[in-house]
Formats: structure tokens, C-alpha cells, sequence
């Protein structure tokens, strides 16, 4: 929990040192002003609920140091919201996740339902009253991956008003990289490592791939999840969440941040227009994130 404050500690001081290059987002409009005069927006999130403490007095003061959005669970369970890459605990969300739901949608903070379960996505969404994100997830009908979201609730987001923002992760978004990555962690299990310690299945990298290359994820899978989540969803709900520094690989033409154009040209290739590009770059989670704070108690 002390690692949070710290890191929210060092967003507000890095805004303060550089006040002509970053901009303190807490709305949407925050976000169109610091466009407006140049500005990177800096708007905070927290990846976990872990870091609260199953406390909803600790969620508050996160959000009034300017948090404003949460990722309910990382790679293991939270005792009261089940992730997608653990066991499955208290099914989804038990009474008190519940009660993290409302109190975030109370304060206007954006649910997120990246690593998540199925049940947990499902839970939140039978108890939401404002829009939910996926901030980094893609869909799990083109990439049978845990961290992706099914074609039920992506129908089911269309509804709720939030948005999907599709990652670049290879495992996300290539069938063959899941695959190799699935071999991976039988190997470290071979090894006597444990398979869902990232740190110790990534250490195995150099000797695993001298006889097994990773395959190649491309820019046109990541096209192709976007495409596939507007199809389910429709373009009012798609977005980009890169994942950049979450990942040890990238798909082939997105290898950093320069390259988002290249993205865009593809989509825009495949009959993309102007105004769903805009939406898809971040129009529509910055409609999600106003309409979240239209419905926050005051």
C-alpha cells in the first residue's frame, strides 16, 4: 500500500518540477486543456485493488490525491475480486467488492476490468451504474488468452457505456504467441520454477528461445482486436491501451510510441473514418471518464 502513495507522491512532484511540459488531469476537461496548451495530461490510476487494503477509506484518499481510475485485481486475487490469473477465490466479487464498486462510481473514479476474472467482469457490470474500462485487454475470440475479454461481455459493455482500450501485449492479441508463452511456463514448471512467477518464467528466455523462437505478433493483429471489439461493442467503445511498459515484447511496426500513426493508417486502410480514428484515440474514453463523473455523487 506504501508503494502507491509513494508513486502518486512522484507524479505530483515530477508535475510540479516540469509545470510547462505536464498538466494534473482529475476530469476529462483537465485532459482538454493540457492538449489545448501543449501539455502531456498526467491523469492517475492504480493497477490492483491490493492497494487499498480492503479499505474504503484508504480508495478515498487516493482519489483526493487525484487518483482516478483503479484496476480491481493485478495478476493474483484481492481476496474480495477474483483475477483472471489466479484460482478462483470469492467468485468474481464478494459483498465487499461490491461495496468498492459502488463507492468508486460514488466518487466518480473509473472501474477497471483489465485482469480481471470472467465473474468478476460480470459481477461489476451487474452492479455498475456508471461506465467500466478495460484499460489494457483485447478479445478472447481471436486470442484464447485469460487476460482478454469475451464477445458476452463485450456485448454486454456496449450496454453499460464503457470502453475496451486494446492492448499490443503478443499474448494478447496472436493465438501463436499465447501458445509459445504457454509452453514457456511448462518449461519453468519442467525447471521446478513456479509457472505464475512472471519474473522467474521470463529468466528461462535466453535458454528457451536458443531452441524455440518466439513467433511474431503484427500491427494487423492488433488492428484486427480492434475491429473485432467494435464489431461486438461498436465504435463508441473501442480505445488503445498499449501496455508499452508491461510487456517484454511488442508486435512487429508498433515497437514504440512513434508508431501509433502506423496503426492509425491501417484502420484507416480498412475504411476507417476521421471521426471514428478520433474516437478510438481517445475520444471515447474521455467520454467515458466525463460521463463517470456526470453520475458521481458531489
Amino acid at each position: 500500500m506504501t508503494a502507491v502513495f509513494e508513486q502518486v507522491d512522484l507524479v505530483h512532484r515530477m508535475i510540479a518540477a516540469y509545470p510547462d511540459r505536464f498538466g494534473l488531469a482529475l476530469t476529462a476537461g483537465d485532459v482538454d486543456a493540457a492538449f489545448a496548451s501543449g501539455k502531456i495530461a498526467s491523469l492517475l490510476g492504480a493497477e490492483g485493488g491490493h492497494c487499498i487494503n480492503s479499505s474504503l477509506g484508504v480508495l478515498r484518499s487516493l482519489h483526493a490525491l487525484g487518483v482516478r481510475y483503479l484496476t480491481l485485481t493485478h495478476n493474483d486475487n484481492v481476496g474480495w475480486a477474483d483475477s483472471a490469473t489466479d484460482e478462483p477465490g470469492c467468485g468474481g466479487l464478494s459483498d465487499f467488492g461490491r461495496e468498492v464498486v459502488a463507492e468508486m462510481q460514488r466518487l466518480g473514479m473509473l472501474v477497471d476490468l483489465s485482469h480481471v476474472a470472467v465473474s468478476t467482469m460480470n459481477d461489476a457490470l451487474d452492479v455498475a451504474t456508471a461506465p467500466v474500462i478495460f484499460s489494457h485487454s483485447s478479445a478472447r475470440a481471436l486470442t484464447d488468452n485469460p487476460r482478454n475479454v469475451p464477445d458476452d461481455v463485450l456485448a454486454r459493455l456496449a450496454v453499460n457505456g464503457g470502453v475496451c482500450m486494446v492492448a499490443f501485449v503478443p499474448f494478447f492479441v496472436s493465438q501463436e504467441c499465447t501458445d509459445w508463452f504457454t509452453a514457456l511456463k511448462a518449461f519453468a514448471a519442467g525447471r521446478g520454477l513456479d509457472p505464475d512467477n512472471l519474473g522467474a518464467v521470463f529468466g528461462l528466455l535466453p535458454e528457451w528461445e536458443k531452441g524455440n523462437p518466439m513467433p511474431a505478433a503484427t500491427l494487423a493483429q492488433v488492428a484486427d482486436h480492434i475491429e473485432h471489439v467494435r464489431a461486438l461493442a461498436g465504435i463508441a467503445h473501442v480505445g488503445i491501451g498499449a501496455d508499452y511498459d508491461g510487456t517484454p515484447a511488442l508486435p512487429l511496426g508498433l515497437h514504440d510510441v512513434s508508431r501509433y500513426p502506423a496503426l492509425l493508417h491501417e484502420l484507416q486502410r480498412r475504411h476507417w473514418s476521421e471521426a471514428d480514428l478520433k474516437a478510438l484515440a481517445g475520444g471515447n474514453i474521455l467520454r467515458t471518464l466525463r460521463d463517470a463523473e456526470s453520475r458521481a455523487a458531489g
